[in-house]
């Protein structure tokens, strides 16, 4: 018998600004961008997704995400426009993956690796997600990481001679091969 929990369904759970995202109809959205929270954990990840960043009384969050248990939460439901990777939203859904990432050190220079493996249970309700997503959404036909869609370079933190990437998720462990198995979803790379 495995160790690792099975996926459940998901507990839908609002940011307490979801009605003042903008509106969409489903059949606008066709791609998914997958993310890590670089963040230690999920009550970390539900708190940096409350604060209120823009004038509109909104923040940035993701629509779903999944924990290192395989436990599913929706923080935005997908008729709703999150703000979760520049250039994008309007099109697409975002699944935030709980892992430490960089974290806390987003932008170091010395701080730009991604140590930390997504687990079983992640991956298999991931794919379980896809699998509903493709069903709930019929326009949905692709799938990038955040890495592949906000390429921009920054300053680092420690070091503003030396420029390092904006954004890095999900990073080099994300078993892509894997996930891309498991989902007809094509990986858009622009």
């Amino acid at each position: 018998m495995s160790t690792e929990p099975s996926p459940c369904a998901p507990t839908v759970d609002p940011l307490p600004y979801e009605d003042r995202l903008d509106a969409r109809p489903l059949g606008q959205i066709d791609l998914v961008v997958i993310h890590c929270t670089e963040l230690p954990d999920l009550g970390m990840a539900r708190h940096y997704g409350e604060r209120i960043l823009h004038a509109s009384g909104t923040g940035n969050s993701g629509h779903y995400y999944i924990d290192r248990d395989g436990s599913v939460h929706v923080y935005v439901r997908p008729d709703r426009i999150a703000h979760h990777v520049r250039g994008y939203n309007p099109r697409s859904v975002g699944i935030e993956l709980v892992n430490t990432g960089r974290y806390p050190d987003w932008l170091a220079r010395d701080s730009q690796k991604m140590e930390e493996p997504y687990t079983g249970a992640q991956i298999a309700s991931l794919t379980l997600l896809l699998t509903e997503l493709r069903r709930e959404l019929p326009s949905l036909r692709y799938i990038a990481g955040h890495e592949d869609l906000d390429t921009a370079r920054e300053p680092a933190s420690d070091d503003p001679t030396v420029t390092v990437p904006r954004k890095m998720d999900p990073g080099p462990l994300f078993p892509w091969d894997a996930v891309l198995r498991a989902t007809p979803l094509e990986r858009l790379v622009p």
